[in-house]
């Protein structure tokens, strides 16, 4: 396998099994990322839990400080009264029976949907669809809430939910290659900070157990625990 003068170039700065602080990874991040578009920066927990056991499940919403970084497109289902309170805040999409239509003809080019709880009825109905790309709205995240107005601003300020998968990691994105080092750094620690509040108390053992940072086509950079917690 041929490597590119690209590839050479982030190889020729990494260190093999290095451990890095986070602020040196964000900073070399932007050095080793060569995409013609703006790569996301991705941040991998692996946590010492059994997602299979209700009592160890962790989940939860935070706001990034310096917001994603990309344009989140959100859906608000809602009654007529609610229709132009959501559109001030700046939804994409707004409605109710047509959309749901959409959704059930596959229609699923949103980030977020947002609903109000008289409509969970219909929206409940769309939860197989929904369910399996982490769409469906949940009070527990904010997006079922008679406050739409307020749940499209946190949404398009930077507030992300996030929960581990079966294998026990967490993963999102907190932000751009784009960003200032010291912008991911404050989002990524916004991020991990909210994970160890949420540690299950029947969580036993190491509760954090490995940490990577990547853009989304570089190679992943493994944080120092201890320099985060």
């Amino acid at each position: 396998m041929k490597l590119t003068k690209n590839r050479k170039a982030v190889l020729a700065k990494l260190e093999p099994n290095k451990v890095y602080k986070l602020a040196d990874a964000a900073a070399l991040l932007k050095e080793i990322t060569f995409t013609k578009f703006d790569a996301s920066v991705d941040i991998d927990v692996r946590l010492g839990v059994d997602p299979r056991k209700a009592n160890q499940m962790v989940r939860g919403v935070v706001t990034l400080p310096h917001g994603t970084g990309k344009d989140v497109r959100v859906l608000v289902l809602c009654t007529p009264d609610k229709e132009a309170e959501a559109q001030a805040a700046g939804a994409d999409h707004v409605g109710l029976d047509e959309f749901v239509e959409k959704i059930k003809g596959g229609w699923t080019d949103v980030d977020v949907i947002i609903c109000t709880p008289n409509v969970m009825g219909k929206v409940g109905a769309l939860g197989r669809i929904l369910g399996p790309r982490g769409l469906m709205p949940n009070p527990k995240t904010g997006t079922v809430t008679m406050d739409v107005a307020q749940a499209v601003k946190e949404v398009k300020a930077g507030k992300i939910d996030f929960k581990v998968d079966k294998f026990g990691i967490v993963h999102t994105s907190v932000g751009k290659i784009s960003f200032d080092a010291d912008k991911i750094v404050d989002n990524a620690n916004e991020f991990l900070k909210t994970i160890i509040k949420l540690k299950p108390v029947a969580a036993k053992g190491t509760y954090v157990k490995s940490i990577y940072v990547s853009t989304t086509m570089s190679p992943g950079l493994q944080i120092d625990t201890k320099s985060v917690e």
